[in-house]
């Protein structure tokens, strides 16, 4: 017992430190070059320390329009988490009991996973373009005149985005229900609960949490989403968009304050989905607590 630390732990701890290193390292430099001078640089040494550049940023002096495509990438980020939640939670209900092609139907679902997101970009966008040929010339004449394109945030955007979502949320969902104790259901049906009355009452309460988890999933993958995003957004693009274009063409740490901002939201949601998970997970426990001494 007072033997000391073999090298090999230091030799791990030390390769651990590095790996750490890596995997953030580059975010805390942009953050702390986010907040260069007036008149700094995109490199070391900083010259001053200000919010300049984020400033610049809001008021719309900047290198994009953070305002639109904020509010259009924070807009789909919230459709795709709900359309997650209620696709992912009814799928998990639906897949408790076997019904005739479950099988399929789930592989089909999650085999987006592994075909290359590029790829699902460029046939979403496809699909669309093919949808419009037919609309323009054998739709009616009050769309077929009017109609410029399909394509659009909350079409082809989000239909593209949901592709990326939606597997991962039902991933999720089917490991909770796989845990799930049918016993809770059972003595609410022996209570005379009704099913709705089950699920609303007892279903639900338990997986919230995890249903919290889901759309953190849902808005976070659709937030900073860019392959997925590039062939099928329309003539708008989203702000992980605008960040990506400006790679190659910034001089200044614009896009250093653009990157802090886009990251402190995701962290922002993260924090919300967090607090939100603990109060409903004290929140069950104290109604235990309660039942238990009744």
């Amino acid at each position: 017992m007072n033997e000391g630390r073999s090298p090999a732990f230091y030799a791990l701890a030390a390769f651990f430190c590095l790996f750490v290193l890596f995997l953030y390292g580059p975010m805390i430099v942009i953050f702390v070059l986010s907040f260069q001078g007036p008149t700094g640089g995109l490199t070391f040494p900083m010259n001053g320390v200000s919010l300049h550049w984020f400033q610049r940023l809001w008021e719309g002096g900047g290198i994009v329009d953070i305002a639109g495509a904020f509010k259009r990438s924070l807009a789909l980020g919230l459709v795709v988490m709900v359309l997650t939640v209620l696709f992912s939670l009814t799928a998990g209900l639906a897949f408790r009991k076997r019904f005739f092609f479950s099988n399929i139907l789930f592989f089909v679902t999650v085999a987006s996973l592994i075909v290359p997101s590029i790829v699902t970009s460029l046939g979403i966008a496809i699909e669309f373009h093919v949808l419009d040929d037919v609309l323009k010339n054998y739709g009616p004449s009050w769309i077929s005149d009017n109609l410029q394109t399909t394509m659009g945030q909350f079409t082809s955007g989000l239909g593209a985005h949901l592709t990326w979502t939606l597997p991962f949320g039902l991933l999720v969902m089917f490991a909770i229900f796989n845990r799930f104790d049918g016993r809770y259901e059972e003595a609410a049906r022996d209570q005379g609960a009704t099913p709705s009355q089950t699920l609303r009452y007892v279903v639900l309460p338990i997986v919230a949490p995890s249903v919290v988890g889901v759309g953190l999933f849902g808005f976070t993958l659709s937030w900073d989403e860019i392959a997925r995003s590039s062939q099928t957004m329309g003539e708008h693009n989203t702000l992980p968009m605008e960040l990506q274009a400006l790679t190659t063409t910034v001089t200044n740490p614009d896009i250093y304050a653009l990157g802090t901002t886009t990251t402190a939201v995701s962290f922002g949601v993260i924090a919300v989905a967090l607090g939100s998970i603990a109060i409903l997970r004290a929140r069950q426990a104290r109604h235990g607590s309660d039942a238990g001494q009744a």
